[in-house]
């Protein structure tokens, strides 16, 4: 597989390569040229016009470029919006901002696997086979849907204002500095504050479907962060209590799908498995009265 700078939308719609550009790659003009025409990238994509359409597919077909990725893609479709059939159809709805993998916003289901769309290059999730590629492209099925690949994840904020995600300060004045934490703690809390609230554990998690009200990984990774601060253990109890009811930790199925999709691999099952300790104890204590 031949790796060439990726192509800016100034030259996204040509097959023109800098000089520099490919003697740096180590392919030759004609190699890169060849490539360029002769690829082509089959990508099916799972639409919707509004939360209460009807879905559908639709079929388009995009010009292979080296080191394209799949948001790259879905601006050539948005560029020049004719389907496979030749009919020119609403350009396909989809969310991004950082384009680095850090926001989490372009997440959606692609070939089969949830992950981020901008860091999803095409030699890797679908790479070109005889000269084609195929690449499907769906929302995520555990949120729902706004239009096209575009997903309403409110219930991740809303469990966040359940489980307290965030530390109480008393006032806007000064109140100098905070506790302190040793490199440990904060190597440890680094950890799960990189969660982006991407979706990627609740989609992959079997124990989030229409039939539970789970709260999911995510924000049970955010009680395990909040606990830990210094100042966030005085209202650790509060947290405790908020994920022992039905729709908490005890619904987690321990199926372990939410550390192998989290795109910060953050130690979910850990903190799920401290959790799990740490409840045990705070209901103990309540039901003696402690």
């Amino acid at each position: 597989m031949f790796a060439l700078p990726m192509l800016t939308s100034a030259t996204a719609g040509t097959t023109e390569f800098k000089e520099a550009e490919i003697s740096a790659s180590g392919v030759s003009p004609k190699q890169a040229q060849s490539l360029a025409e002769s690829g082509t990238i089959f990508v099916t994509v799972k639409r919707q016009a509004g939360p209460e359409a009807e879905s559908y597919e639709e079929v388009f077909e995009v010009p292979y470029r080296p080191r394209m990725n799949v948001i790259s893609v879905l601006m050539e479709i948005q560029r020049n919006p004719i389907n496979q059939k030749g009919e020119k159809v609403a350009p396909v709805a989809w969310e991004q901002a950082c384009l680095e993998e850090v926001c989490g916003s372009c997440t959606m289901r692609i070939n089969g696997k949830v992950r981020q769309s901008c860091s999803g290059l095409i030699d890797r999730v679908a790479p070109l086979v005889n000269g084609s590629s195929r690449l499907r492209l769906e929302p995520m099925s555990k949120f729902p849907v706004v239009r096209d690949l575009c997903v309403d994840r409110s219930r991740m904020f809303e469990n966040l204002q359940k489980i307290q995600g965030w530390i109480p300060i008393d006032g806007t004045y000064d109140l100098g500095p905070g506790p302190r934490m040793s490199q440990k703690q904060q190597e440890l809390a680094y950890d799960f504050a990189r969660c982006m609230s991407c979706g990627s554990c609740l989609e992959a998690c079997p124990q989030v479907n229409e039939h539970s009200n789970f709260i999911g990984p995510a924000a049970l990774g955010q009680v395990r962060l909040f606990n830990s601060h210094p100042t966030g253990k005085l209202n650790a109890d509060e947290r405790l209590e908020a994920i022992t009811g039905n729709d908490g930790i005890a619904s987690c199925g321990n199926a372990q799908n939410c550390v192998q999709v989290c795109p910060k691999e953050i130690p979910l099952t850990r903190a799920i498995a401290e959790l799990h300790r740490d409840t045990t104890v705070y209901r103990v204590k309540k039901w003696l009265g402690m």
